[in-house]
């Protein structure tokens, strides 16, 4: 018979009441060490400091624990980890299919996605498809995949040699900049351009300077009439 005893194992630290031991090793809030204190004396001086109590290493002997506020720190901890995920990078391997007579515009066509993924930091599989008599003359898809490579050298290598697969023939570029650094190209061009923008909105509100007029201006009420 087969019962649930408990629920999910927490993986948060324990905290002032929560910690069951006689003495612990205290650390303070700016990171000193205060030594090995009753558990008592330590949670007094959390309330001392309006502070939490918070076990940062369970398994020494004492525990270690230091005075924190515990709130302010998952926060931190939180935002850390969410800007960690946001600039993790994938590596995506995207896939471009070429003919081995292909027409040139095509090419070009195709050859544009290449360079944006590689720019990307993204690797690119290039299949170059065979059909009917096409499959005796290997030799055309070879050429094409070298020239392709030789076309895109500055952004991309061979990171797998042309091979034949079947009715296919396939080569992979791999891109010389690593993703996160194609990532953070990007930002740093984004707000460039943001910041270009702003800056064109404010030439345009600014005041356009006076034409010098050629014609005499009208006397106003003010001046005395010529006799």
């Amino acid at each position: 018979m087969w019962c649930n005893l408990g629920g999910p194992i927490s993986t948060e630290p324990r905290i002032n009441d929560r910690i069951r031991v006689p003495e612990v090793r205290l650390v303070g809030p700016s990171g000193e060490q205060v030594g090995i204190v009753p558990l008592a004396k330590a949670l007094e001086l959390a309330q001392e400091y309006d502070l939490d109590l918070v076990e940062v290493a369970a398994s020494a002997r004492p525990p270690v624990c230091k005075l924190m506020d515990y709130g302010k720190f998952k926060y931190e901890s939180a935002m850390k980890a969410r800007e960690a995920r946001k600039n993790q990078a994938h590596t995506v391997i995207k896939e471009m299919k070429l003919r081995p007579k292909i027409d040139p515009h095509d090419y070009d066509t195709k050859k544009g996605h290449v360079v944006r993924f590689l720019k990307q930091g993204d690797k690119v599989k290039i299949t170059i498809m065979f059909r009917g008599r096409e499959q005796s003359r290997p030799e055309l898809g070879f050429r094409l995949l070298q020239r392709l490579a030789s076309d895109v050298e500055e952004l991309g290598f061979i990171e797998s040699n042309p091979k034949q697969d079947g009715r296919n023939m396939i080569m992979v570029l791999g891109p010389h900049k690593k993703k996160t650094e194609a990532m953070a190209e990007a930002r740093e061009l984004a707000e460039a351009r943001k910041a270009e923008r702003r800056g064109a909105g404010h030439t345009d509100e600014a005041e356009a300077p006076v034409e010098e007029g050629t014609a005499a201006a009208e006397p106003t009420g003010d001046e005395p009439a010529e006799a």
